[in-house]
C-alpha cells in the first residue's frame, strides 16, 4: 500500500523541520506527495528563502505561507496582523483552501501545549489546524475555498516525559520551559534515524535561526551522536477525523 500523502502545517520556519522533518523525509521516500504549510513570516523574507531551501532537502516541495506576523517578530511580515490578532474564520478558511487543494490524508501539526516551549503561535496553529481539518470536509463550510475534503487523522507532534532528560539537558541552558505528555498518550513513535541526515540538514537551513542561537543554533553545536540521541525519534499523538479508514491511515511508525 503506497504511503498516505503528508500535510504539515507548523507556525514558524523551522517548526517542520525540527518537530517532523523526519517522518516528512520519510514520507516522501517512501514516494508519498508531502507538503508544509506556515502560518507565519512573509514569503519575501530571508526566513522564507531559508524554509525553501529546508523543504527541497525533506523533499516536501515549494513553501506554502499564510503570511501571518510571528507574535513576538512584527518585522516578520510587514503591514500584515500578527498570526494571532487574525480573525480566527479567516484563518481556518485560508488552511480549509490548503486542505482540499492537496487533499491529504493525514495533517501533522503542534500539539495543544504548542510543543516543548509551548511558543503562543505554536498553540495558534494547533486551534486552527484542528478545526481545520475538520471543516475541510464539509461542504457547507468555506464553499469558496474548493471541494470539499476530509483527512482521516490529525497527528499532533509531541513529546512523551520520558525524552525530557535528553531534551532537558539541551534546553535548560536556552532558559525554556518544557511542556510535555505522558508517555501513555503518544499514538506514534516514529524512528526516523535514516532520514537523520537530511533532518538535520533541513534543521540548519534555517540560518537566522542558526546565528541567532534559538534551537537551529543549538543543533548547529552538536556532536553527531548528541544529534542522534535528540532528533532521531518523532513522537506523535493521533486524533482521528475518519473511524473507518483509520487502520489506512498510520504514520509509518
Amino acid at each position: 500500500m503506497p504511503a498516505p500523502t503528508l500535510l504539515a502545517v507548523f507556525a514558524h520556519p523551522d517548526d517542520e523541520s525540527l518537530s517532523a522533518g523526519g517522518t516528512l523525509a520519510r514520507h516522501a521516500t517512501s514516494g508519498a506527495r508531502t507538503a508544509v504549510v506556515t502560518a507565519t513570516w512573509a514569503p519575501d523574507t530571508q526566513r522564507a528563502s531559508e524554509l525553501t531551501e529546508a523543504l527541497r532537502i525533506l523533499g516536501a516541495g515549494a513553501p506554502r505561507m499564510l503570511g501571518y506576523a510571528d507574535a513576538r517578530v512584527p518585522q516578520s511580515a510587514p503591514g500584515r496582523r500578527r498570526f494571532l490578532d487574525a480573525p480566527f474564520d479567516e484563518a481556518v478558511g485560508q488552511l480549509v483552501a490548503h486542505i482540499r487543494e492537496l487533499r491529504p490524508e493525514i495533517v501533522v501539526t503542534h500539539d495543544a501545549y504548542g510543543g516543548l516551549t509551548g511558543h503562543e503561535d505554536h498553540v495558534h496553529t494547533h486551534r486552527v489546524t484542528l478545526l481545520a481539518t475538520q471543516a475541510a470536509g464539509l461542504e457547507r463550510l468555506y464553499p469558496d475555498a474548493g471541494e470539499p475534503w476530509q483527512p482521516s487523522a490529525l497527528y499532533l507532534a509531541t513529546h512523551p516525559h520520558s525524552a525530557i532528560p535528553v531534551w532537558g539537558g539541551h534546553l535548560a541552558s536556552m532558559g525554556k520551559t518544557m511542556r510535555s505528555v505522558p508517555d501513555k498518550l503518544v499514538t506514534a513513535t516514529v524512528d526516523v534515524s535514516p532520514w537523520l541526515e537530511q533532518k538535520v540538514a533541513a534543521v540548519l537551513a534555517h540560518h537566522t535561526e542558526v546565528e541567532r542561537g534559538a534551537a537551529p543554533g543549538l543543533i548547529a553545536g552538536l556532536s553527531a551522536s548528541e544529534r542522534e540521541g535528540l532528533l532521531s525519534t518523532e513522537w506523535y499523538i493521533r486524533h482521528n477525523l475518519v473511524s473507518t479508514v483509520a487502520a489506512q491511515t498510520e504514520l509509518m511508525g
